[in-house]
């Protein structure tokens, strides 16, 4: 697994990149998001992405990526750990947060965690969720809406599975974050909704089939199809 630290901070990358090799990752550094954008390959497997840089934000970096339909998992380092900040950090596609200063264990716990959701279950592998129009790839990790390929972050996917392989069934934000996220104790519920948000959106008028149950949670109602 190839691993890029967009990080602008010299020493930090450096310990980053010693501690993530040593646990068998391979690791490249950038000292910009300009240099992250131009270094980026489809071989990495992970970005590790701080936030306050000169010039471009690791946030502006996230979003332009997202926006290109850019789908590689990206975990956001950032000195500021505000809720306002988590929620601005998942909103533009990352799909982990880890505040600083953090530990090197922390930072590997979360790097093998993303990973591991990455990982392709046999599962689902071979077959498809189909609802009239739509169409949820196991295989190829992708949403079709009237022949039209829908680009979903990793965790947007992983909600869309979980609601739409259970569907009418309703499932609370504390169930959606313990399948999702699972021992990740830092996400909260609000988390929950900003992915659905954003899930809803690029959905369209299908958007709609996702449903919120007040005061239960969110299910997939196949009757909005």
């Amino acid at each position: 697994m190839k691993i890029l630290i967009v990080e602008d901070d010299k020493d930090i990358c450096e310990i980053l990149a010693f501690n993530l090799s040593n646990e068998g990752f391979t690791v490249n550094c950038a000292y910009s998001a300009e240099e992250g954008l131009s270094m980026l390959r489809p071989n990495h497997s992970l970005i590790l992405l701080d936030v306050m840089m000169g010039g471009m934000s690791g946030y502006k970096m996230a979003e332009k990526l997202r926006k290109e339909n850019n789908t590689t998992p990206i975990i956001i380092l950032t000195a500021k750990d505000t809720e306002n900040d988590m929620l601005t950090g998942f909103s533009v596609g990352g799909d982990d947060y880890i505040s600083k200063p953090f530990s090197i264990k922390e930072v590997i716990a979360r790097v093998k965690a993303v990973m591991k959701r990455q990982d392709i279950k046999t599962s689902e592998a071979n077959s498809d969720i189909v609802f009239d129009n739509i169409t949820i790839s196991q295989d190829l990790k992708e949403l079709n809406i009237e022949g039209k390929n829908i680009t979903l972050t990793k965790t947007e996917f992983e909600i869309l599975t979980l609601l739409a392989q259970n569907p009418n069934k309703v499932f609370s934000r504390e169930r959606i974050i313990s399948l999702i996220w699972e021992e990740s104790t830092y996400i909260t519920e609000r988390t929950v909704d900003v992915h659905i948000t954003r899930l809803r959106k690029k959905m369209g008028n299908y958007g709609q089939v996702i449903t919120n149950r007040s005061g239960y949670g969110y299910r997939f109602d196949i009757s909005k199809i």
